[in-house]
């Protein structure tokens, strides 16, 4: 077998240089499997191959956004791991915070154009290669924000929504594929898009931003986590068929109040919110 990945189970993970995207990279690798790794970020992807080992990943330079690109890197993929691909985790993201009207309409689009539309570029490119693999997994970041809509986050909120309705459609269309689809719905994780994300009601330093994470909740489901515990949730998907994994747990409890009680959550929300970020 001449492949890079000689056999081993593999993964395909977008946004990889930093956050969620390298916590699961790196539990993976830990774990045996050859790792797929694809940013924009050249630097981080140095960093991570480093840190693997350069004979237990491929990376590249990807945009989500092309299709393309994504095309290609699929295609790298599978000539590395004869064909296969055990787990398409569709991870990549970014934000815009702010009122609505405040968010130029070219920075709300390409909110859209990376959380969801990156995503079905990359179910498109691995199906071939999810199909051709046993119990393979189509896995994706959904968000919190994706339990309800959430303010001054409308458009990324949005696109996550489309994101969870995505995968519990594919969850029952891609089982006469031998193919799973599951997400998971990250509540306030310690990553770079939480002080990067640009707040366009008002000007936001970045001692604003570490201040805003300072007083998060110390307890419940907005509380500040690291990404290696979304890591994990990637890792027990593989072995389970549970739809959504809500990190952390907690926050399954909005999807289900909401359910039957939307203006109570809109209410417990819009109060919770406010005691993150100035109103």
């Amino acid at each position: 077998m001449t492949s890079k990945a000689r056999g081993r189970k593999s993964i395909f993970i977008t946004g990889a240089a930093s956050g969620i995207g390298r916590a699961t990279a790196l539990l993976f690798a830990g774990k045996g499997w050859f790792v797929g790794a694809f940013d924009l970020n050249d630097s981080g992807l140095q960093s991570l191959a480093q840190e693997i080992g350069h004979d237990n990943c491929l990376t590249a330079r990807l945009d989500v956004t092309d299709k393309r690109n994504f095309d290609d890197a699929v295609a790298a993929f599978g000539a590395e791991t004869d064909g296969r691909m055990d787990v398409l985790f569709n991870n990549a993201g970014i934000g815009e915070s702010g009122y609505f009207e405040d968010v130029p309409y070219e920075a709300a689009l390409r909110v859209v154009q990376v959380n969801f539309v990156g995503v079905l570029n990359g179910i498109y490119a691995a199906l071939p290669l999810l199909k051709a693999t046993k119990n393979s997994l189509c896995f994706t970041t959904s968000s919190s924000s994706a339990t309800y809509g959430m303010p001054r986050l409308a458009v990324y909120s949005a696109t996550k929504h489309a994101v969870k309705g995505l995968t519990e459609a594919l969850s029952i269309e891609f089982a006469r594929h031998g193919i799973r689809a599951a997400d998971t719905l990250p509540g306030l994780i310690d990553t770079a898009i939480l002080r990067n994300t640009p707040n366009r009601s008002e000007a936001r330093s970045a001692e604003d931003a570490e201040s805003m994470l300072a007083n998060a909740p110390k307890r419940g489901a907005f509380r500040l986590i690291p990404p290696d515990m979304v890591a994990q949730a990637v890792w027990d998907a593989y072995t389970s068929d549970k739809l959504h994994w809500y990190v952390p747990p907690e926050i399954a409890w909005i999807d289900r109040i909401k359910g039957i009680a939307p203006e109570f959550m809109r209410a417990r929300i819009q109060k919770v919110i406010g005691g993150i970020v100035k109103p």
